[in-house]
Parts: structure tokens; sequence; C-alpha cells
């Protein structure tokens, strides 16, 4: 590809001008970047001013050198020196042709790595078995299942992983919510607890289980009713969130029982290494984690003094059970409410003996649910909430997902549902789509008037000269390294905005350029751009868990 080559010309000149300098090996090695104004040309490097760093030069006359020392290449039109000392470079168009035939042979591996023989763990919604997902946790699901895509895409062998709280007061407020519903629909007398579950749903669950296990569940000790009930009110709700997840475009591989642990008694283990480790002390008939030594700003406590263990004791213990199981990465994907949760858990990593490195939280913020500008209700608990599978069908997960990958994960959204849910070229993922299905019909409608696509290599892209034209080969050009750094620092919203750009350019190319024209061979290399153009818009929003339709209620040829 074109930049290996123009690297590959820099490096020559690094090595020739670094002597005169008074540099010795290892010279810093070049990079590329593309400049944001055509004028500035094709590609940027700013090596001269890391040079003059070393060497307390000027930048603009090593970048004078370096350019005087560039070896001979026909594909270089112009190298200039610009600003501080940039050295910006012009180039022939036939890179932009071979990155044409490039996305044509590698089809949906366009941008793909190579396996690289890692494994990363992505855990991610790991909402309580409480109720039905609610529209809270759609960014959690459309985040993490695209950085998962991500980390497949880039070569890392994933895993996506759902952590489920199965114990505590929380499941006991919602396993008496279910037995007071369940004991109700038999006619007992039973209430659900102030501090329960009210939403409709929990009496649905009840009539499930009454339905599948009969009333004989009610005759039960009070103490195995209840913990059947809970039992069986959880698996049901784990059921429904799969489902709505599945709808959602998102499936695990695994699914993560908090009480297994403590069942197995990995949390006992966990305190105990953190105690052999000097990381843990017993006050007040508690047992304590010094998270303190790790930048938490008090310390946490593993196991209460009633013998019940925490939150944090589960976080710990499962911090073992992960990376037992030979993942080299764990990327937990969190609301903003648990940025507090960050130093002790990778504390706990670094005094159980394990890299904090290769613990990972991506922290999102908030969404600001609307409808029509006003905010719609979130409480669970009282069943006042708009569910995950009410927002899929007035919006369809399409909309939901790329809306919520529009922005990067740093920064708080609001999402109008009525907005969202329109139809036509102002809402970005129609837009893009839109895109997609006009080529889709360009292509059909050329072969239904007989004119077949002959192979690429016969095709003469050399033709293929407008600015329109070119604007799109050049946005293709750039999708492998924005891939790379979607991935590198976890932004699916790169993915969003640069599909929405391809869109927006090839729009362009449709409007000044006739695709099928009495033109022959002009004809051909715009369909394979048009082809190719199709295939990437469909690999970026495949990325972005975004279907790519064939056909929709505008397209033309």
């Amino acid at each position: 590809m074109i930049e290996e080559r123009l690297l590959a010309l820099i490096r020559a000149a690094v090595e020739a001008v670094g002597p005169s300098l008074g540099l010795e090996p290892p010279l810093p090695e070049p990079a590329l970047s593309i400049p944001k104004q055509k004028e500035h040309g094709d590609f940027a490097t700013n090596v001269a001013m890391v040079l003059a760093s070393r060497s307390g030069g000027n930048p603009r006359e090593i970048a004078a050198a370096l350019v005087a020392a560039l070896p001979d290449a026909d594909f270089v039109l112009k190298a200039e020196v610009a600003g501080p000392g940039f050295v910006n470079f012009s180039v022939t168009n036939e890179w932009l042709h071979d990155v044409l035939r490039e996305v044509v042979r590698q089809g949906e591996g366009y941008g793909r790595a190579t396996p690289a023989g890692k494994r990363v763990q992505v855990e991610f919604v790991s909402a309580n078995p409480t109720g039905p997902l609610h529209i809270g946790h759609a960014r959690n699901a459309a985040l993490g299942d695209a950085l998962a895509r991500l980390f497949a895409f880039t070569g890392w062998e994933v895993e996506r992983e759902y952590y489920f709280n199965d114990a505590g007061g929380q499941m006991d407020r919602f396993g008496a919510s279910v037995e007071a519903r369940y004991l109700q629909l038999l006619g007992r007398e039973a209430e659900v607890p102030e501090d329960g579950y009210h939403g409709a749903y929990i009496e649905d669950l009840a009539r499930e289980v009454l339905l599948k296990e009969g009333p004989a569940l009610a005759d039960l000790p009070p103490g195995e009713r209840f913990a059947r009930l809970r039992e069986e009110g959880a698996s049901r709700v784990l059921v429904w969130i799969g489902d709505t997840l599945a709808r959602f475009g998102v499936t695990f591989d695994a699914y993560f029982s908090e009480a297994s642990l403590a069942a197995k008694g990995e949390i006992a283990l966990a305190a105990e290494r953190l105690r052999q480790a000097g990381c843990a002390y017993e006050a007040d008939d508690a047992l304590w984690f010094r998270s303190t030594d790790f930048g938490d700003d008090k310390d946490r406590v593993i196991v209460r003094s009633n013998g019940e263990h925490t939150y944090f004791g589960a976080d710990c213990a499962y911090l073992i059970d992960k990376l037992s199981r030979g993942f080299d990465h764990l990327v937990y994907v969190w609301g903003a409410d648990h940025h507090g949760n960050v130093a002790r858990v990778k504390g706990a990593a670094r005094a159980l003996g394990f890299s904090p490195d290769a613990v990972e939280m991506v922290i999102y913020q908030w969404v600001a649910f609307l409808r029509n500008g006003e905010p719609v209700p979130m409480s669970k608990r009282s069943g006042t909430f708009v569910s995950l599978d009410e927002l899929i069908d007035e919006v369809g997960t399409d909309a939901a997902r790329f809306t919520l990958l529009l922005h990067s994960n740093d920064q708080t959204m609001n999402f109008d549902i009525e907005v969202v849910k329109q139809q036509s070229l102002e809402n970005p993922v129609y837009y893009v789509q839109y895109g997609h299905a006009r080529i889709a019909s360009i292509l059909r409608k050329a072969a239904e008037r007989g004119v077949a696509l002959a192979p690429i290599d016969e095709a003469d892209l050399s033709l293929l000269t407008t600015e329109a034209e070119l604007d799109l080969l050049k946005s293709l050009a750039e999708v492998p390294e924005v891939i790379r750094a979607a991935a590198d620092l976890r932004a699916p919203h790169r993915l969003a905005h640069a599909v929405q750009e391809i869109a927006a350019r090839f729009h362009r190319f449709y409007t000044d350029c006739r695709v099928v024209s009495e033109d022959a061979e002009l004809t051909q290399a715009r369909l394979w751009l048009s082809f190719a153009t199709k295939q990437v818009i469909a690999n970026l929003l495949g990325l972005l868990g975004v279907s790519a339709p064939e056909s929709m209620g505008r397209t033309d040829g």
C-alpha cells in the first residue's frame, strides 16, 4: 500500500540526514497522517520535528533537508515543507486504484487484522435478573457488543460474558415480590414488600411459574418456598434478557453467576490470598482490603462482620476466576456510576499478583432518554420504565444502536425516541443505509440493462479522475486505519462517523458522476467504485451491529 512505500522513502531520508544532526541509531520511526485540508497534500509526516527535538536543530531546516534527501519515486508528485516543520506529500492517483482493487479482493475482510493469538474477555450489560432490560441498559449493550466485534476484527479471540448477581439483598427483595404475587394468584394473603418490585412484570413472572410448577410451591416450608420462587423468577428473567439482547443483535458466550463464586469457595480463597499478600486486615470484626494503597479514597470491606461477602469481595474472586481461564486481557464495560470502582478493582488485580494492565474498564456516560424533549421514566422497582424491547419495537435495533454509537462513550448524550425513529435522510442511520441500498439498486439496474461487471483487473481504473471520485476513493483508503484506531482507543463512534462520511461522499459522487453511461470503460470503473463503496459501508455497519439493507423506500439507478 502507498503508506508503506512512502514510509520507506522517509526512513531512507531520515537515515541520510540523521548523522549530520549528530544523531546515532536507533533513529525515530516516521509516521504518516492525512492532512485535513486538500491543499496540504495527501499525506504528511512530523518526523522533522521529532528529529529537531532530539538534536536541537531547526525543524523547518531539517524538513527541507529530508525533502532533498528523499529517493526518487515516480508515485510522488510533490514533497514540500509546511508549517512548523511538516513534510507534505502529494502522490499520484495510482495508489487509490490499488485501494479499490484491495477492497474488492478482501471483501468482508477489508481492514481485518491477522489473528494475534491473544484472548480477550468483554463483560458487559450484566444487569441483575430482577426484571426486563430497560432503555438504560441500551448504551452498555451497544457499546460492549461493538467493542467485542472490533476486537475480533483486529485479531483477538473474543469471549463475551454476562455476569449477574443472583445473591444478596436486591435478589431477596425480588424473590419476596415474586413470592407475594405467586401466592396472590392462588388467592392467598400476601403483600409485596414496600421496598420490593411492584412492576406488572412481577405478576407475569409469577404466572409463568404457576403455569410451569403448579400450586405445589405454595405449600413448601416458607424458607424453601422463598428460595424456589426467587430462583424460578430469576431464571425466567434471564431468559427474557437473553431474548431481548438477541433482538438487539447481542449474544453472549457465557453467563456467570455471582452465587457460584461463593458456592465454589472462590470468595474465601480470594480473601485469603489478599490476606497472605499483606493487602487485607481485620477491623470491627470485618475483613478489609487496603485499597487506599492502590489509589482508592478509602479501604473497602471484603467480608462483613456477619460473615457475608460484599460485592467487592465477589469482584476479587471474579478477577481470579476470569484470569485463571487464560484470558490475556479483561474488559469491563461500566456506566459512569461505577467509576469509583476502577481503582479498587485494578488494585485488587495487582494485590492478587496480576498485572493491572490486563484489566481495563471502559466507562460510558449516561444517556438522557426523551420523548419530544420530555424525560422518559426509568424506575424498574416501581415498574415505571420503558423496556429495551419497547424501544426496539418503536425505533428498531438499527436506529437505536447506530444512534447510541454516534457519540464517544465519555460524552453524555440525548436520545429522543421521536427523533430517532424518523425515516428521513436527516436521520444518520437512515442516511447511511439509504446509501447502501442506493448502490445495490444501481448494480441491480445495471445488470437488468445487460451491463455486467467485468473482472476488476480488466477495468481501466485510471479513468476515475474527478474530485468526487477521488474523494470517495480516499475515504475508502482510510478505513483500515479508522478501524485500528477505533479498536485501540475503544471508540466505535469513529466507525459511525467514518461510514457517514463515506455515504456522504458516495451521494456527492452519484450526483456529479453518471455511473452507467454510453462510455463502457468509464461505466465499468464507476460500477467497481460503487461496488467497493457498498462493501465498505456494509463492513462498517456490521462492526456497529447495524444491518445493510439491499433496498429501501427511496432508491434510484
